[in-house]
């Protein structure tokens, strides 16, 4: 009895101490300017899909352009997807010996709309959706006749009709064509006019193949093959991205596709891609639970970033990575449910702190999922309000990064000590930049906190999206000495003089 009550004496003890420890605990941020950690290359920037919510006569139309034009974002991800089969594929039909199906009618609006927002910028250009009639099914996979009308089933079929691939190669390269060379000659040696000439930086070849039509590593290397081999003819200068998977949990598709003794000669492994959404655990999880649960999700998928980068830095090291779709999923695309406005703030956050990892892990490209999502079509991925066409809260978060963040920062040593043990709430990083000095800070919880910054932060502005901007951009203050104060689920760019 003795020694257990000794046991309960120093439990006692010690909780005490480490709650007087807790308490006395200041939150606070250390910098040392002069020790730079790494060199950024990540650029922030986003994903847009298509849908009938974002294309002309959409009563948000006009100002879902503007916004992406406002934010002046490098390699925006365009991408015409498989529910909308008219809005995504160029040749609905096959052809027959005396004609032939192309319709680009639905495909270039949305098309024209991105080029002309994004002019100036690199860009990642998508078509990811091929032919249903390219795969063998049990029968003629049908469509909606109302182009705004979803079909969740049109990915059919695991093998292709075509083993040698020219049909599929081709129809990408007619269609880059299409946008590139002012048009294309068809199966029949007939000449379509498009009069699109525009300069495509990047070319995504299919997305998320091991979702869509369940392909596997080794037949997603050889349809990338074959379809960059002829789009390299009409496109020379455009770089290709390979890869595309929805799931990171398995390395064969990295460790096959990365490997160039798996593709044929000439082919290049210039760039890949991946995707990451953070889910509820379980179904009724509230916001208090959802900040945890999208946090902890996020941090598992840094960690399986950091090894897929060791596979590409063994496998190809001069290979870029793009991560494009990051985001926050709560329920499936055709169920809607109250979102809370605090959730907007919550996915801001938690998008912010990948991207400040990613740029320590040494990612290219950390694009945001998406531009907009409405009911029934992911709402909970959409940056803009779909019912006024102003931008939420995750747009001005990545405002607020494109502004002030890329390529060439340095990220210099940053230690953060918090009330809790491990300051576990509070993202921090110190970061030099071509406009000078700036700390970022993410507040990943429910709970206002104040934060003592160093010194020479005193009368520095700070630029913040939180609960009180709402869909307004980022607001400024100025400090009036070396601490700030953060709203729950607050993302802070601190100038620092």
């Amino acid at each position: 009895m003795k020694k257990k009550s000794g046991i309960i004496a120093v439990c006692s003890l010690t909780l005490i101490c480490i709650s007087s420890y807790a308490q006395n605990k200041i939150d606070s941020v250390k910098v040392d300017w002069n020790k730079t950690v790494s060199i950024s290359k990540t650029t922030p920037t986003l994903q847009v899909v298509e849908n009938p919510m974002v294309r002309k006569g959409s009563p948000i139309h006009e100002q879902t352009f503007k916004a992406l034009k406002d934010l002046g974002a490098d390699y925006v991800r365009y991408v015409p997807w498989f529910p909308y089969p008219k809005m995504a594929v160029a040749e609905l039909k096959p052809p027959t010996k005396d004609k032939t199906f192309w319709d680009f009618s639905l495909l270039d609006s949305t098309m024209e709309s991105i080029m002309e927002a994004t002019k100036g910028h690199p860009v990642v250009i998508n078509f990811s959706t091929t032919p249903a009639w390219m795969w063998k099914t049990s029968s003629e996979v049908k469509y909606p006749e109302d182009p705004f009308q979803t079909s969740w089933n049109y990915n059919q079929g695991t093998e292709l009709r075509d083993p040698s691939m020219k049909e599929l190669s081709g129809y990408f390269a007619r269609l880059l064509s299409w946008y590139t060379k002012g048009g294309f000659t068809d199966e029949l040696g007939v000449f379509h006019k498009s009069e699109h000439f525009y300069k495509i930086s990047h070319w995504e070849v299919l997305n998320e193949p091991d979702f869509e039509h369940n392909i596997s590593p080794q037949l997603y290397t050889k349809m990338y093959d074959a379809i960059v081999t002829e789009l390299k003819k009409v496109s020379p200068e455009t770089k290709f991205v390979g890869i595309s998977v929805a799931q990171t949990n398995n390395p064969e598709y990295f460790e096959y596709f990365l490997n160039p003794k798996n593709h044929k000669p000439g082919v290049p492994l210039e760039g890949i891609s991946y995707h990451h959404y953070s889910m509820p655990s379980v179904e009724g999880q509230s916001i208090n639970e959802y900040q945890y649960t999208f946090f902890d999700k996020a941090d598992a998928f840094l960690n399986k970033a950091r090894y897929i980068e060791s596979i590409r830095k063994r496998l190809a090291p001069n290979t870029f990575t793009m991560i494009n779709e990051i985001g926050v999923i709560l329920r499936s695309p055709m169920e809607s449910g109250p979102i809370p406005n605090e959730y907007w703030n919550l996915a801001g956050a938690m998008y912010a702190h990948i991207f400040v990892e990613l740029a320590k892990i040494g990612i290219d490209v950390a694009g945001e999922s998406q531009l907009v999502g409405y009911p029934t079509q992911f709402p909970d991925v959409s940056m803009m309000n779909w019912e006024n066409g102003k931008p939420n809260a995750r747009y001005w978060v990545l405002k607020l990064l494109v502004d002030n963040f890329g390529p060439g920062d340095k990220l210099v040593t940053t230690s953060f000590t918090g009330k809790g043990m491990l300051g576990e709430s509070i993202t921090s990083q110190a970061i030099i930049t071509k406009k000078g000095k700036r700390i970022l800070l993410i507040n990943k919880v429910n709970k206002e906190t104040q934060i003592v910054l160093p010194v020479e932060a005193k009368g520095g502005l700070v630029h913040y999206v939180d609960l009180t901007t709402g869909e307004n951009p980022p607001a400024e203050s100025q400090l009036m000495d070396n601490k700030v104060t953060l709203k729950p689920f607050s993302v802070a760019v601190v100038e620092v003089k």
